[in-house]
């Protein structure tokens, strides 16, 4: 095995499309991260609220003004304002129907998934360098690109981007394979809490890097993964 690396940051976005929040530990089944992306924001024909709008998403601008954590099996919602709302309580949908526009709900994934490709996203120190680099910090900012494992390595680049077909160790018994690079849309340009919108940050990528950012991966052995546990690459 050769090692690639250590565990930086661990994230989970309990609500889809939502801010997120740092964790210092997550359980990872086969399913991904316990708890993350659970619930999502739909509107009346089930479609999920997104940055983009396709047969699956509806474009909902202003998702990521909204931050979700994990108190017990229902998140809880932050809202612009300050107040905090359980995702479950109808005040909160009427509150996000009339930011909105239309009618919508935060409800619990049921038959449809609310992964976008795998159920897990990594990214690595080298390509958060590497888009700091191309587009200065702000654009580098990791909140920005929603991944549930910040890998810091000591390689240049989009290292992970080489990754695809590779196993990785992380820990002492979470195993993945790496199925395939991150396609990005505009939401990593939005503005969010403090981070302000950087319009020219999904051109650099297209032009640059075709688009591609980060690596999905599939889990192979779930267990729990830590900040600092060691990863290497198997194969």
């Amino acid at each position: 095995m050769e090692r690639v690396g250590t565990v930086e940051e661990l994230w989970r976005y309990p609500v889809k499309s939502m801010g997120g929040e740092r964790c210092r530990v997550l359980e990872v089944d086969e399913r991904g991260v316990a708890g993350d992306r659970r619930y999502a924001v739909r509107d009346e024909q089930g479609r999920l609220g997104s940055g983009k709008s396709t047969l699956r998403f509806t474009q909902l601008d202003g998702l990521l003004e909204y931050a979700a954590a994990l108190t017990d099996t229902v998140p809880e919602i932050r809202c612009p304002d300050g107040h905090v709302f359980r995702a479950d309580d109808p005040e909160l949908h009427r509150l996000l129907s009339g930011r909105f526009g239309r009618p919508v709900s935060v409800a619990p994934e049921r038959d449809v998934s609310h992964m976008d490709a795998a159920p897990l996203h990594l990214l690595t120190t080298a390509s958060l360098n590497w888009i700091e680099q191309q587009q200065g910090s702000v654009a580098a900012d990791v909140r920005r690109f929603r991944p549930n494992l910040v890998l810091k390595t000591d390689g240049a680049g989009l290292e992970e981007h080489a990754w695809p077909g590779s196993r990785l160790r992380i820990g002492e018994a979470l195993e993945v394979l790496v199925v395939d690079t991150t396609e990005r849309c505009r939401m990593v340009t939005l503005a969010q809490g403090n981070l302000a919108e950087v319009p020219g940050l999904l051109r650099r990528i297209g032009l640059d890097a075709d688009l591609q950012f980060g690596v999905y991966a599939d889990v192979l052995s779930p267990g729990p993964v830590r900040a600092g546990d060691p990863v290497y690459r198997v194969t």
